[in-house]
């Protein structure tokens, strides 16, 4: 098996939805609906080394939801680490902007379940800034 592409399709598509979080004011229902692509035992380490579990990345995101105009994602560097029957573990790079100037680069890799449905949830996250 080394076909990532289940995976590759999720990390892409949850950040254009994230993105849209952030640079758009929207309901609850779109804030649950995103939460849904994440596990229930979703756990994430962030830049600065902060440890965030589903309730905390719940918040985060409640937080700053519509808080960052013209906020974009930039995602390359997509690779496969291992990929299993109940799941794939993959890297990224990802560049963040926003209409004040700022922007960020950062490494992720991330753990990905498949369900017996099929569908892919993010299981885990580890996310480092990159100063390339």
């Amino acid at each position: 098996m080394t076909d990532y592409t289940d995976y590759f399709d999720e990390v892409i598509q949850a950040h254009i939805v994230i993105e849209q979080w952030f640079a758009v004011e929207e309901d609850e229902a779109a804030l649950e609906r995103l939460l849904e692509r994440f596990s229930t035992q979703f756990s994430m380490v962030s830049p600065l080394g902060r440890v965030l579990d589903l309730e905390a990345l719940r918040a985060l995101f409640r937080m700053a939801g519509g808080k960052k105009t013209g906020f974009k994602i930039e995602l390359s560097e997509l690779c496969g680490i291992a990929l299993h029957e109940r799941g794939a573990t993959v890297s990224y790079r990802e560049q963040q902007t926003d209409a004040t100037g700022l922007h960020s680069d950062r490494r992720s890799t991330a753990v990905f379940e498949k369900l017996e449905s099929g569908r892919v949830v993010w299981r885990h996250l580890q996310e480092t800034f990159y100063q390339g």
